[in-house]
C-alpha cells in the first residue's frame, strides 16, 4: 500500500502576522539593504522551515484572506469592526511573502469574498475524500472546528515554532466538547476579536456547562422554556438571534468556490536560483547559507594566535575580553580558556598563569569590554585580581533590547551578526556527553566569538541609541553588574548549625504530620504520590469529585485543589501542612546547607538579565524565594548572620513601592494626594471605594479589602480573580473595582492608555526606557491578549520598581567605597537590601542608606524606606 500523502494547510494572514509580532521587537534589525522591514518575513520563513521538516508533507497551501469584505460582513456589518489599525511595517512585508512562498515553490491562494479559513475549510473537506492526512496551521483557533480523525489542527502559542496540537480526542480532554460543539461555543460566547456578539454576559465557562447539559444551540433553544427563570434565561430568550447569527459567522464554509484543487498543492521543492535571488533581496544571509551557497564564516575574517606568553604589543584600546567557562559554575576551575581582541586580531590562551603576568594585569586594571562583565569579574577575583568596570558589555546590551530571545553569544550572533555562530551544545555537547574539545576546535570556536563580540558591537551601540536606552547600559546595569559581582564575591555568612537543628525539627514534625494523617485516612500509603493521595481523598473519603479534575494518571491534588476542599475534611488541611513542612525541609533546610561553601558562607549567583521587567533573579541557591508566608519559613532566616562579631544585619526595603510609582505614572490625584499625606493607603483606598467618612471607622477587613483591590488592579486582577481572593461574589467583586476607578479615574485613564499604546508600539517601556516586547497584545484570541494587556499595564510599575531599586544600590555602593566604610551590601530581595554593618558604623550608614534610597528617583510621591537591624536575617526582619 502506498504511503498517504500529506497535505499542509497554513493560514497565513494569521501566521504572518504573529511572526510579525513574535519579532516586533526586532522591527528595526530585520531590514533589507533598502530599508524594507523583514521581521514577517523571516519569523514567517521560520514557521515555515519548522513546520515543513517536522511534518514532511507531500502537499502544501498557503490561504490569506482576500480583504475586509466578506459574505460575513454582508450578514453583519460589524463583523470584524474595531480591529486595530494594521501597522505600516507589517503591510509593507506582505506582497514579499507571496514572493517568497514562490520561490519555495510553495502554493498560496486568496478568493475574493471569503476568507482564508473557507478556503482551507473547503480544501481540507477535499482532502478527506481522497487519500490525505491534513495538518492545519494557524493563530486563530475558530479553524479547530475542523479537526477530525484526518485532520489534526496545530494553534501558535508563541513566537513561530510552538503549536499546540488539536484533534477530536484532545479537545474533548482539554475543554469536553466535539469539533462541532466549539462553532456552538463561540454562538454563545462570541469573540471580542471578530466582534462576533454571541449570548450577554454568557462566558466559556457558562457556555460548555449549557453544551454538556444541551448538546448543542439548537438543543439549548429547544429546552429554553423548562429553564428557571433567571437573568441568563433572559439574555437567552432577548438574544436568540443573535445566538444564531454568531453560530452563521464562527462556522467555517467548507463549500467556498475555490478554483483550485489538491493537485495545485503538490510541493516539489524550491526554485533555487529564484530563491537566491530572492535572500540576497532580503539579506537573508543565514537562509542563504544553509542552502550551502556560501560559507557560515570566511576563514580568511578570522586571524587568530596561540599565546604562549605575553607581549604588550598583543594589547590595544577597544579590544574584548572573552572567558570561556565549561559550567554555569563561577569556578575558575571552570575556565577553558580565554580571549581577547578585535576583528582583525585575536588572541587565545588556555594558560592560566598569563593571567598573573604584570603586563596582563596592568590591562586588566583598565575599562575592557566584555561578554557577561559580572561573570568575568567573579572569575578574575579568584585569581586574585580585581577589575573596575567595562567600557561596554555585549550580554547586557542585547538584554536590553529583546528579553525575548536568550542572550548566548550564539543568539546574538544570530540576530545582529554578519553570520551564524555555532552553539556551545554543538562544540562540547550536553549533559552526560558534555565534553573539552581538542585545542584546536576549542581555540577556533573562542577566536569565532570575540569576532562576534567585535562585529557587532556598533549594531548594539546604534540600537540602543535609537530606542533612547544607552543610558540604561551605561549608568545602570554596566555599573550594577560591578556591584552584583562585589556581592556575590562577599557572599553571606550562614550558621549551619542552625540548619541542622531546624533539620531535626522538622523530621519531628514530619513524622508526626504523616502520622496524623495515616490515622485520619485509615490506612498507610505515599502521600507523595498524587495518585494514591487521590485514590485516598476521591474514592475512600468520597470528598466532592467536582472540585477537582480526572487526569490520565488520577485525579488532581494541585495546590488550588487541595485549598477549596481543606472545609470539607481535616485531612486535607494536614496533608497542606505536611506539604508545606516537606517542601521547606528539603529545598531550604537542608538545600541550602549543599551550597556552604568552606569559607562559611552562601555565594548565590544573581542572574541579571533574565526577567522581562528588569528584575534580578537568584540562584544557586535562589535566596529571594524563601518562603515568609509560614513561620517556619521565616525562621530559616535566623540561620543568617553577619561575618564579623562586632556587626548586625541592616535590612532597608521600600515601602509600597509598586502603589508608589502607580501613582505616579497615572496622576491619579487622590493616591497622589494619600501618599503626600503620609496617608495609609490601604486605610485611605477603604474609605474612598467603601464611603467611610473617618480613618477610625476602617474596620481591618475593609482594609484588607482595599489592599486586595489596590494591588490586584496592579496586576490587571479581574472581577473573578477578586471575588476569588477575597472570598465574595463575583458582582460584589465588580462593584469593588468598578467603584475604586470611580473614586481613581487616573488609573482607569492610565491602565487605558497603556494598553492602547502597547497595541500601536508592540511594547511597553519603564520610567528609564526599559523595553518589554508584548507579541500577543494584538492576538485574536481574547485569553491570550487579555493576559497580555495585564502585562502591559504591570510591566511599567514593575519594571521601574527593579529600575529604581538599581540605581540605589549602585549609589549605595558609591557612598561607602567614598565613605571608606566597612560596611557591604550582601543580598538583595526585591525591593529589599541587605547589609552587614560594624556597630561603630551602624549610625551613619543607616541615614546614608535611608538617604540613598529615598532620592534614588524624584517622583510625585516620596518613596519611603522601612529598615530593621538584627544580629541574623530574621531578627532584621
Amino acid at each position: 500500500m502506498a504511503n498517504k500523502n500529506k497535505l499542509l494547510l497554513i493560514d497565513g494572514s494569521s501566521i504572518a502576522f504573529r511572526a510579525f509580532f513574535a519579532l516586533y521587537n526586532q522591527v528595526d534589525r530585520f531590514k533589507n539593504p533598502q530599508g524594507l522591514h523583514t521581521n514577517a518575513i523571516y519569523g514567517f520563513h521560520l514557521m515555515l522551515d519548522h513546520m515543513m521538516k517536522r511534518i514532511e508533507p507531500t502537499h502544501v497551501l498557503v490561504a490569506f484572506d482576500a480583504g475586509k469584505t466578506t459574505f460575513r460582513t454582508e450578514m453583519f456589518a460589524d463583523y470584524k469592526a474595531g480591529r486595530a489599525k494594521t501597522p505600516d511595517e507589517f503591510r509593507e512585508q506582505f506582497p514579499y511573502i507571496r514572493e517568497m512562498l514562490k520561490a519555495l515553490g510553495i502554493a498560496y491562494y486568496d478568493l475574493d469574498n471569503y476568507e482564508a479559513d473557507d478556503i482551507l475549510g473547503t480544501l481540507d473537506k477535499m482532502a478527506e475524500r481522497g487519500d490525505f492526512d491534513v495538518t492545519i496551521v494557524s493563530g486563530d483557533k475558530d479553524l479547530i472546528q475542523l479537526t477530525d480523525d484526518n485532520t489534526v489542527v496545530e494553534i501558535s502559542r508563541k513566537g513561530v515554532a510552538d503549536f499546540e496540537e488539536y484533534t477530536p480526542d484532545y479537545l474533548m480532554e482539554k475543554m469536553g466538547i466535539t469539533p462541532t460543539q466549539f462553532i456552538d461555543l463561540k454562538a454563545l460566547m462570541g469573540d471580542t476579536s471578530d466582534n462576533i456578539p454571541g449570548v450577554t454576559k454568557i462566558g466559556e465557562k457558562t457556555g460548555l456547562k449549557l453544551l454538556l447539559e444541551h448538546g448543542s444551540l439548537e438543543g439549548i433553544y429547544d429546552k429554553i422554556d423548562d429553564f428557571k427563570p433567571t437573568k441568563m434565561k433572559e439574555n437567552l430568550i432577548n438574544d436568540k438571534e443573535q445566538a444564531f447569527l454568531s453560530k452563521t459567522l464562527a462556522t467555517i464554509n467548507t463549500e467556498a468556490p475555490i478554483e483550485i484543487g489538491l493537485d495545485d498543492t503538490l510541493y516539489n521543492g524550491p526554485h533555487v536560483e529564484d530563491l537566491v535571488a530572492f535572500y540576497d533581496e532580503m539579506g537573508f544571509k543565514q537562509f542563504k547559507a544553509q542552502m550551502g551557497v556560501e560559507e557560515i564564516v570566511e576563514k580568511a575574517d578570522l586571524n587568530y594566535q596561540v599565546l604562549e606568553k605575553i607581549d604588550e604589543s598583543t594589547f590595544e584600546a577597544g579590544q574584548f575580553f572573552y572567558f570561556e567557562v565549561f559550567n554555569e559554575n563561577y569556578h575558575k576551575e571552570d575556565i577553558l580558556a580565554f580571549a581577547w581582541g578585535n576583528q582583525e586580531q585575536i588572541y587565545v590562551s588556555k594558560d592560566l598563569n598569563l593571567l598573573k603576568d604584570p603586563t596582563f594585569r596592568k590591562v586588566l586594571s583598565q575599562p575592557f569590554k566584555t561578554y557577561d562583565f559580572k561573570r568575568t569579574k567573579v572569575l578574575l577575583s579568584h585569581l586574585g585580581i580585581d577589575i573596575p568596570t567595562a567600557s561596554f558589555d555585549s550580554r547586557l546590551a542585547k538584554y536590553l533590547l529583546s528579553t525575548v530571545e536568550d542572550n548566548e553569544l550564539s543568539t546574538i550572533a544570530e540576530l545582529y551578526g554578519p553570520a551564524p555562530l555555532p552553539k556551545d551544545t554543538e562544540v562540547y555537547g550536553k549533559g552526560a556527553k558534555k565534553t573539552v574539545p581538542e585545542d584546536k576546535v576549542l581555540f577556533e570556536h573562542l577566536a569565532n566569538k570575540v569576532f562576534v563580540l567585535a562585529e557587532t558591537e556598533d549594531k548594539l551601540k546604534g540600537l540602543l541609541a535609537k530606542h533612547g536606552q544607552s543610558e540604561l547600559l551605561f549608568d545602570m546595569e554596566l555599573p550594577l553588574a560591578n556591584v552584583l559581582s562585589k556581592m556575590e564575591i562577599a557572599g553571606i555568612s550562614v550558621n549551619s548549625q542552625t540548619l541542622k537543628d531546624m533539620e531535626l525539627e522538622n523530621d519531628v514534625t514530619i513524622k508526626h504530620l504523616t502520622q496524623e494523617i495515616y490515622d485520619m485516612a485509615g490506612e498507610e500509603f505515599n502521600i507523595n504520590s498524587p495518585k494514591q493521595l487521590g485514590s485516598i481523598l476521591f474514592e475512600k473519603l468520597g470528598l466532592p469529585v467536582s472540585m477537582t479534575k480526572k487526569t490520565k494518571t488520577g485525579y488532581s491534588t494541585a495546590v488550588d485543589v487541595l485549598e477549596h476542599l481543606a472545609h470539607h475534611s481535616p485531612i486535607v488541611a494536614k496533608i497542606l501542612e505536611y506539604r508545606q513542612i516537606a517542601k521547606l525541609q528539603s529545598t531550604y533546610v537542608i538545600g541550602l546547607q549543599d551550597f556552604i561553601l568552606d569559607d562559611g558562607k552562601i555565594h548565590t549567583r544573581y542572574l541579571q538579565d533574565l526577567t522581562q521587567t528588569g528584575r534580578l533573579s537568584s540562584v544557586d541557591p535562589n535566596l529571594q524565594n524563601i518562603p515568609v508566608r509560614l513561620e517556619q519559613g521565616r525562621l530559616i532566616r535566623k540561620a543568617f548572620t553577619p561575618e564579623w562579631q562586632d556587626s548586625v544585619l541592616l535590612s532597608s526595603d521600600y515601602s509600597q513601592i509598586e502603589l508608589r510609582i502607580l501613582a505616579h505614572i497615572s496622576g491619579d490625584e487622590h493616591l497622589i494626594a494619600a501618599f503626600q499625606n503620609g496617608e495609609d493607603i490601604h486605610t485611605a483606598t477603604a474609605m474612598r471605594v467603601f464611603n467611610i467618612d473617618k480613618s477610625e471607622n476602617v474596620t481591618p477587613n475593609d482594609r484588607r479589602n482595599a489592599k486586595a483591590v489596590n494591588f490586584g488592579v496592579v496586576y490587571g486582577i479581574s472581577d473573578y480573580g477578586l471575588s476569588q481572593n477575597l472570598g465574595i461574589s463575583r458582582k460584589a467583586a465588580k462593584s469593588y473595582i468598578d467603584t475604586y476607578f470611580k473614586r481613581f479615574p487616573g488609573i482607569k485613564m492610565y491602565m487605558e492608555n497603556v494598553v492602547r499604546e502597547a497595541r500601536d508600539k508592540g511594547y511597553v517601556e519603564t520610567l528609564f526606557k526599559r523595553r518589554r516586547t508584548l507579541p500577543d497584545i494584538n492576538s485574536r484570541n481574547f485569553n491570550i491578549r487579555n493576559f497580555a494587556e495585564r502585562t502591559a499595564i504591570n510591566s511599567p510599575i514593575q519594571g521601574s520598581a527593579a529600575d529604581i531599586l538599581k540605581i540605589a544600590m549602585i549609589n549605595l555602593d558609591k557612598a561607602l567605597v567614598d565613605g571608606g566604610f566597612r560596611t557591604k551590601m550582601l543580598l538583595q530581595v526585591h525591593d529589599e537590601i541587605v547589609l552587614e554593618v560594624p556597630n561603630d558604623e551602624l549610625s551613619s550608614v543607616r541615614k546614608i542608606v535611608r538617604d540613598t534610597m529615598e532620592s534614588a528617583i524624584k517622583l510625585n510621591v516620596p518613596l519611603v524606606v522601612d529598615e530593621n537591624i538584627g544580629k541574623t536575617w530574621y531578627e532584621a526582619k
